[in-house]
């Protein structure tokens, strides 16, 4: 609006509104309806004589602002014809919402202001394609030589507008011209938080126009660009921001690239060290980065029955490792996942990436997580990953290999059924001799064993006296035919009547 005004041969002087010159147009029309309303979609400006304007000053000004409500950009009024002079009310009403309003003498015709706002449209579209074409390459190689940060200051340059790259927790990680003040940070914030899915949009907020766009390829998301502008970006200033959008892309790209070929790296070294091969010193120099600061360690096992399972670990666990900034060390061996973790920080590492699975793959694995160890105990920490892994149950947390203390020979299934079959030899004497007298010999051999024969803790735990215990426990050395002073007996036995569920 204001270089239209600036236009001395067509003689247009404001007359209110003075606080919209900075309006853009994106059209003129001229109208005299007295409700043009339903036509108009914003940026218009409007050219008229006011041939039916309402005769109420009331219903001149309702005319006005629902002009301004549409997003008119400006009012041209013609003098000379229907009125000799803008209304005084009228004038009132532009000044109040800002809407500019300038008096088109009776000499100056409306075609005149319609070709000169024309030709400028095409010119400011010329030179915004022309710098739009001059922008881009500058972008490409300030991508090629200074990264990010040349391609905000790029664009923002280019739009004269304020750039801005926020990583995926809105943290400013880019800013061109200079970093927003608190309540704008704020704002942006805002307009990205209203609708998180939302891969592009436009916001007007306090006079500001809010562009962003999701930065990201394929699944992975990188964060957002936002451009803070006074006016709305055109067309060729959007084509300008995806430009510079997918060049932001790519160079976030380049480091998850390069952490990919380091996790190839670390799996190669890892799966040597398992190996067992000789002269590694190099190996485990570099296997040292997986330790914490005391150079402890922790084993992860994950057993797949699918190879989809094997994949969507890989992948969950290259995007912890990529979002922590701690190296990953991963080792594949037909569907059998190792990973060796910080032993400070394995057993959250290791259930959060439990919990991020997909239900259908945590379903069909199986984890096992080894305790504390030092650096070079790792084939012994794999082992009792393994072990672990074997004992756990499909879906569930990780299962601590520290953990099975106490029930480790009944967790595994190899063991189990030696102590089943051992269990099904050895006691049934006393089954047999409990079932037909009505006795408990069983359960009293129990207590006298887990009281590690002490008679006072066994007959307390059975209730009844300990003259009354010995008796059953001699009755059962008798039954069973064996001497309950060997230790290696008493823990046998122990083992039988655990894993026969007494």
């Amino acid at each position: 609006m204001s270089w239209v005004l600036s236009q001395p041969d067509l003689a247009i002087p404001l007359r209110g509104g003075a606080a919209g010159i900075g309006r853009t147009i994106d059209l003129v029309i001229t109208t005299e309806l007295e409700n043009p309303f339903r036509w108009l979609s914003g940026g218009e400006l409007v050219l008229t004589t006011g041939m039916r304007l309402p005769a109420a000053a009331a219903d001149r000004a309702t005319y006005l602002r629902r002009l301004n409500e549409r997003g008119v950009a400006g009012v041209g009024f013609g003098i000379g014809l229907t009125h000799p002079e803008i209304p005084d009310d009228l004038i009132k009403v532009a000044d109040d919402i800002g809407m500019p309003l300038f008096e088109v003498p009776l000499p100056t015709p409306f075609a005149a202001i319609v070709k000169r706002v024309t030709e400028r449209s095409a010119q400011l579209q010329y030179d915004a394609l022309l710098r739009a074409s001059r922008a881009q390459p500058r972008m490409t190689r300030a991508l090629v030589r200074s990264g990010a940060r040349a391609i905000v200051r790029e664009l923002a340059t280019s739009l004269r507008a304020t750039v801005l790259v926020l990583d995926a927790e809105t943290r400013i990680t880019d800013v061109h011209p200079d970093a927003p003040d608190d309540e704008l940070l704020h704002t942006v914030r805002t307009t990205l938080g209203s609708d998180p899915a939302a891969a592009s949009g436009v916001h007007t907020v306090h006079g500001q126009s809010i562009t962003h766009q999701r930065i990201g390829v394929g699944g992975r998301v990188h964060g957002d660009l936002v451009v803070v502008s006074p006016v709305p970006l055109s067309a060729v200033d959007q084509i300008l921001l995806g430009h510079a959008n997918s060049l932001l892309a790519l160079d976030f790209e380049k480091p998850a690239r390069l952490w990919e070929a380091q996790h190839r790296l670390n799996s190669t070294v890892l799966g040597l060290l398992l190996s067992h091969e000789a002269n590694l010193a190099p190996a485990w120099t570099h296997l040292a980065q997986a330790a914490d600061a005391a150079g402890r360690i922790r084993v992860l096992a994950a057993d797949c029955d699918t190879l989809d399972a094997v994949d969507d670990i890989r992948s969950v666990a290259e995007s912890m490792a990529v979002r922590s900034g701690h190296p990953l060390f991963l080792h594949l061996l037909d569907r059998c996942i190792r990973l060796v973790l910080p032993g400070v920080a394995a057993v959250a590492f290791a259930r959060e990436l439990a919990a991020d699975l997909s239900p259908g793959t945590s379903r069909s694995v199986r984890f096992g997580l080894s305790g504390e160890h030092p650096l070079p105990e790792l084939v012994t920490a794999a082992d009792a990953a393994a072990l672990a892994a074997t004992a756990a149950e499909r879906g569930s947390a990780p299962s601590e290999f520290g953990a099975l203390t106490g029930r480790s020979l009944l967790s595994f299934d190899s063991t189990r059924q030696v102590l089943d079959t051992l269990a099904k030899t050895v006691l049934t004497p006393l089954t047999d001799h409990d079932s037909a007298h009505g006795t408990d010999l069983l359960n009293s051999l129990r207590a006298y064993l887990e009281a590690n024969g002490q008679w006072e803790a066994a007959a307390a735990a059975t209730g009844v006296h300990r003259h009354t215990l010995r008796k059953r426990i001699a009755t059962a050395q008798d039954l069973l035919g064996c001497d309950l002073d060997s230790a290696r007996v008493r823990a046998e036995l122990l083992l039988a009547i655990l894993a026969a569920g007494n």
